[in-house]
């Protein structure tokens, strides 16, 4: 008898069923939970607050309309209120990926707040006569309008989060490129000596990327503005009023000062997702960029003896358990795992948005979960690229001059001068003998030294037009002498 005073019976169209007396959900959310144990997660935060901020709208907007009366609409408002507070996401107990399109979220979500709206009227747990989840929380709604439209929400919300990062790398990327602007190094292709580069440029470079990487993270976010809420079951609006129709979005919009409207064909907005594939497709290319540029750092901080070693990465830890002083760089490495995570992320979100059938994608659980994930292990890596990474290196410079003096690489500058074929013939000279490219050129008589020291001087090659040491450049071939109180004269 002591056992069954904690637990109450609930009824749905499966049968009846006891659920705990202290519950505040009920016997369909119950179910769900005992189905669907999958992932052992909970429902992300994001996700609870963005229902409860949808069914709070909702029983606004049925008030407006005259379809809920004054007392069930407060109880309903508090109850969703206290839930944005952060309070009974304890009682969201289904795993986050689940069958059934998301009705055993929108399910918990009504029977969580009906009952705790029953305790704000006066009543018990489990009295649906005072507030039922289906006929009064969900009035006018379908798991099917709710759910897309609160992981719409709850999407803008993480993307607001991770382009502020993103704002934040490219600042302290633009900064790194001020300050090594002036360190010339040896650039490379396919990990071969090509021409020299200033090191800002590089760090430049990846801060341009990032750049674009903020602007596409706006475009994500219009791509999730529009809601199919007010559509029901499949987009036509069935059993919702038509002035709820009308209003229910504008009502969320104000209440959540998010900028949302309601998409222009409902029909479609319930049954195509590639909005979604869309907005994890730019989240995975800010991956990529990320984890490139995470590459480059770990290969030009490589050594620190036997490597590149043209950069110092900050020590975060101990590298090895078994190599004294070895330190490892674990910050970029960290980029690739998570750039790694998403873009396998990406794949599962495109094949379930792919495998809609007919008027309804079943398969928004897996793409949320996985979009979410994406979204929030991009934010926090490039936190910690930032904080523990990039604001903290620092560069080996008179390492990176060595390497371009000794280079063959700067050789190409020449062939404007002698052809490639004799450019060709010095590099492989410099490589057989270990000469310096321009002691070869001097000895064969192929310049004079005033304009091979004009040539050959590397800041001069890394950018189209610059001045070098000697106040004179090369631009397409050209010698060209420079004036610093005139237009320059060719």
């Amino acid at each position: 008898m002591e056992e069954q005073r904690n637990y109450r019976t609930e009824h749905d169209s499966i049968g009846a069923k006891e659920v705990p007396a202290e519950a505040y959900y009920g016997v369909q959310t119950l179910r769900a939970a005992e189905n669907f144990y999958i992932t052992g997660l909970k429902m992300h935060p994001e996700l609870i607050n963005s229902v409860a901020q949808i069914k709070k709208a909702a029983a606004i907007t049925n008030f407006e309309v005259g379809e809920l009366d004054k007392q069930r609409t407060d109880a309903i408002v508090k109850a969703c209120d206290e839930i944005i507070q952060g309070k009974l996401h304890d009682q969201f107990i289904v795993d986050p990926i689940q069958g059934g399109a998301g009705t055993s979220l929108n399910m918990n979500a009504n029977e969580v707040i009906a009952n705790r709206a029953i305790e704000i009227l006066g009543g018990e747990k489990g009295d649906y006569s005072l507030v039922n989840p289906n006929d009064h929380v969900n009035f006018g709604q379908s798991t099917n309008d709710v759910f897309p439209s609160c992981g719409k929400m709850a999407a803008l919300k993480l993307l607001d989060g991770a382009r502020e990062q993103l704002i934040r790398l490219e600042g302290a990327l633009e900064q790194k490129a001020a300050e090594f602007d002036h360190v010339i190094k040896m650039g490379r292709t396919q990990l071969q000596d090509a021409v020299p580069i200033r090191l800002g440029q590089e760090f430049r470079a990846y801060s341009t990327a990032v750049r674009r990487d903020v602007r596409r993270f706006e475009n994500a976010k219009d791509e999730l503005r529009s809601l199919n809420l007010g559509g029901t079951a499949i987009g036509t609006g069935l059993n919702a009023d038509v002035q709820y129709f009308k209003r229910v979005v504008k009502n969320i919009s104000i209440l959540t000062g998010q900028d949302l409207v309601q998409s222009y064909d409902l029909i479609d907005a319930t049954q195509n997702l590639d909005n979604y594939a869309s907005v994890s497709g730019i989240v995975k290319t800010c991956a990529v960029n990320l984890s490139k540029m995470s590459n480059d750092l770990r290969l030009m901080s490589s050594g620190p003896r036997t490597g590149f070693g043209e950069i110092n990465l900050p020590a975060r830890q101990n590298g090895s358990s078994i190599m004294p002083g070895k330190i490892n760089p674990v910050i970029p490495e960290v980029v690739n795992q998570v750039a790694f995570n998403i873009i396998g992320n990406d794949m599962t979100i495109t094949m379930a948005a792919e495998a809609g059938q007919l008027e309804l994608n079943a398969f928004e659980p897996i793409i949320f979960y996985n979009l979410f994930q994406s979204i929030e292990t991009l934010t926090c890596a490039v936190k910690t690229l930032v904080d523990n990474c990039v604001a903290g290196i620092t560069a080996n410079e008179e390492h990176c001059r060595e390497q371009v003096n000794n280079s063959i690489g700067i050789v190409t500058a020449i062939c404007p001068y002698v052809g490639y074929e004799k450019a060709a013939q010095v590099a492989k000279e410099a490589l057989r003998t270990g000469k310096a490219v321009k002691a070869i050129i001097l000895e064969q008589g192929l310049m004079g030294e005033e304009q091979a020291d004009q040539v050959l001087d590397p800041y001069t090659m890394t950018e189209p037009g610059i001045l070098g040491k000697s106040g004179k450049s090369v631009v397409n071939g050209l010698r060209i002498e420079y004036n610093r109180e005139k237009m320059p004269v060719v």
